[in-house]
């Protein structure tokens, strides 16, 4: 049995786990990442946090083959260098090297989105496929493909992200400077915006109620309120509904993957999202008459997926 190290390294946090041939997580450590702050002593909590997972699964750390980090922002997967991430303050950070200075173990990096999406195609809802595409609905959308079994990312790293695809060039401005991306509508963040956009227009319905006694608006609020009836809600969710439709219609129609893989906290309402997107996606899709089509399914692995998929970025590598 061979053990692989696999870090999700986050804004918030850093988990990292050790993993078995089976893609089994064997343990499981964090630490604050507690920006900002040097991306040295970032790298050394990694080092330590290897450790500690290593001595809980109760294995050496020499058993260790290699580590894999799943990171924010622009990852070069040959020279080991984070080239650029926002969230982390980094340009130009040779992460590889410094971990690896410190611990004599293989070192790969990788996006996290990437290392997530690879996760679920090792381990999780896109197993058994040659080519998937994973897409995340948190605080913006983010994306991750797999084409022949291994993850694409574009001559300059910075590929997949798919959020940052424009549905509607009349729509809100998107963080990253462009009109009514996929990300504006279909996030989490897109979600809460809709939210209160209907609850300032009609102070009185349900959702209204629900926010005032949670004392912020959410993005279940919508869901929860449509539930129970309520009008106004309906509507919000449609739209919800409807624009990630298109976008997950566009990239089936790029792409034509065996599987597109949907996860987020917004996935957590099942089949009241699920079955009307496939319903839309089924008749805007290009290869509707078609008897082969992509399946649409909810990602299984939640905040493990990126655990597993950095483990295996060394297997990834020698694809």
């Amino acid at each position: 049995m061979r053990y692989y190290a696999g870090v999700d390294l986050g804004g918030t946090n850093i988990v990292a786990g050790i993993v078995d041939d089976n893609y089994r997580i064997l343990s499981k450590a964090a630490k604050k990442t507690s920006l900002p702050r040097p991306g040295e002593e970032i790298c050394a909590d990694i080092v330590d946090l290897v450790k500690e997972t290593a001595k809980i699964a109760d294995i050496q750390l020499s058993e260790v083959t290699s580590i894999g980090i799943g990171t924010p922002g622009i990852a070069n997967t040959d020279s080991g260098v984070i080239e650029y991430s926002c969230n982390l303050g980094f340009n130009n950070f040779r992460m590889a090297d410094i971990v690896k200075s410190h611990i004599n173990i293989p070192v790969y990096i990788e996006n996290d989105a990437n290392a997530a999406a690879y996760g679920e195609f090792l381990a999780g809802s896109a197993k058994g496929a040659n080519d998937a595409v994973c897409i995340t609905l948190g605080t913006g959308v983010g994306g991750g493909i797999i084409i022949n079994g291994r993850i694409y990312s574009g001559f300059n790293y910075a590929g997949a992200e798919v959020g940052h695809t424009v549905i509607d060039p009349s729509g809100p401005e998107c963080t990253c400077g462009r009109k009514g991306c996929f990300e504006v509508f279909s996030s989490a963040t897109g979600l809460v915006r809709m939210t209160r956009e209907a609850i300032n227009e009609h102070p009185g319905c349900l959702m209204a109620k629900m926010a005032q006694k949670d004392g912020k608006v959410s993005a279940r609020h919508s869901f929860d309120a449509m539930r129970m009836g309520c009008e106004i809600a309906k509507d919000v969710c449609a739209k919800y509904i409807k624009y990630l439709s298109l976008g997950i219609t566009n990239m089936i129609n790029i792409f034509q993957p065996d599987v597109l893989c949907i996860g987020g906290g917004v996935c957590n309402e099942g089949d009241a999202l699920l079955v009307p997107v496939k319903d839309i996606v089924s008749k805007e899709v290009y290869t509707r008459n078609s008897p082969r089509n992509t399946r649409i399914v909810i990602a299984s692995l939640g905040n493990d997926a990126g655990i597993i998929g950095a483990a295996f970025l060394g297997l990834n590598k020698r694809r």
